[in-house]
């Protein structure tokens, strides 16, 4: 018996990518971006020199250990109950923060507000990749990164802005009640039956079973840890860039910085949307290989750190590579499990983008220090290309097929 999806694309008719459901969906996505963002760079302030590492560095350990945890919660207790405690662990206890400046009591805070961020991160992921039509996924992942991104863009510098122009209380107010004020929503995100529509219809559900992928399954499964390792590279490089470019550029070449900054995730949102719909048609697998490229490719342009043009170009060349490799390995992860395993794959993808932006930060001033700027982002445009075993293994093998993983 024909699928509805094989009954749509016989008649070339898609399926409506903005539902009602996932309008709900960014509602609650705005609101946990809103509540994170706002006061990511406002609470370092408030806690002062003595805190302000040890608060962000709480609310990032919680983060990665709770996206670690978080698939299992997921599949015992599905998506819309964690969601809904993710967003009011990370909204209530940010009323409670004006109440003290002391180190203990915001650490406390932020490591509470680090476990709801990844229960909305992989909750979230998990229920808006189901709420996607399975044929439209890239676009609609690309949708969902401008409605995400937009939000942390703008609340990343108010925060800290408005800290200063009307306190801190407001902010953080404000931040809990843009979480708490989502979780009503929560209950009206209902998915749609899990027939096994998707590309290959209800037998390849059936072949890979729906019990749910463990995270070190998935770590150990290639078709998953290809894409992974090659979008950790390119987050990697964003870690770099968004750290060290004001600290690299010559002083002759410091006016091209806001410029590139903004430049930079400009081109990112722009190369997510163009890539999701082109996977749709073409498939995702194609852009994994050309996104890493022209990522490395910008990174070798800003190694001219005294030319203002270079410095905004590689940006926007980087930007538009990491947009395409951003789109492509996060449908492809999503296209090789089947419904239950979504959790997996969003912390898997979640994981690689947090750990690779970590690990390039740090390392990056190590090699800076030995080589200077210019050369060290050269090296890391060359490093980049170790990604590129897996990224040809991914197009050349069974891998670049989208084939299907099975939960062991």
């Amino acid at each position: 018996m024909t699928n509805s999806l094989s009954r749509e694309v016989a008649s070339g008719v898609r399926s409506p990518l903005l539902t009602r459901a996932l309008a709900l969906r960014f509602v609650s996505m705005v609101g946990a971006s809103v509540s994170f963002y706002l006061l990511l760079s406002a609470v370092p302030a408030h806690a002062g020199r003595g805190g302000a590492g040890l608060a962000t560095g709480a609310l990032m350990l919680t983060t990665v250990l709770g996206e670690l945890a978080a698939p299992r919660i997921v599949a015992r207790y599905g998506t819309r109950g964690p969601l809904a405690a993710g967003l009011f662990l990370l909204g209530a206890p940010a009323l409670l923060l004006p109440l003290s400046a002391a180190s203990a009591w915001v650490l406390t805070v932020c490591l509470v507000r680090g476990l709801g961020f990844a229960l909305t991160i992989v909750a979230g992921g998990a229920l808006t990749a189901a709420l996607i039509p399975a044929e439209r996924r890239g676009e609609g992942l690309a949708l969902v990164g401008v409605v995400g991104g937009v939000p942390s863009l703008a609340a990343l510098p108010l925060g800290l802005w408005l800290s200063g122009q009307v306190g801190f209380a407001p902010v953080a107010v404000a931040a809990g009640a843009a979480a708490l004020a989502a979780v009503p929503t929560v209950p009206g995100l209902r998915e749609a039956a899990d027939d096994g529509s998707a590309p290959g219809g209800p037998a390849v559900f059936r072949e890979a079973g729906r019990k749910t992928l463990g995270m070190v399954a998935a770590l150990r499964s290639g078709p998953l840890r290809r894409p992974s390792l090659v979008f950790g590279t390119t987050a990697l490089a964003a870690g770099v860039l968004v750290t060290f470019l004001p600290l690299a550029v010559a002083p002759a070449a410091t006016g091209a910085v806001p410029v590139a900054l903004l430049v930079q995730p400009a081109t990112t949102t722009a190369a997510r949307w163009a890539a999701g719909r082109y996977g749709d048609r073409r498939g995702s697998g194609r852009l994994v290989l050309p996104g890493l490229l022209v990522s490395a490719a910008g990174m070798l342009l800003t190694a001219a750190t005294s030319s203002p043009v270079a410095v905004v170009a590689g940006a926007a060349v980087f930007g538009a590579g990491f947009g395409v490799t951003q789109n492509a390995t996060l449908a492809l992860l999503y296209g090789r499990v089947s419904r239950p395993s979504y959790g997996t794959v969003t912390a898997l993808w979640n994981l690689a983008y947090d750990a690779g932006m970590g690990a390039g930060a740090a390392a990056f001033g190590v090699l800076a220090g030995r080589t200077g700027y210019p050369w060290a982002f050269v090296v890391t445009a060359v490093l980049m290309l170790g990604a590129l075993a897996p990224a040809v293994r991914d197009r050349t093998g069974a891998g670049g097929r989208g084939d299907r993983v099975s939960p062991r």
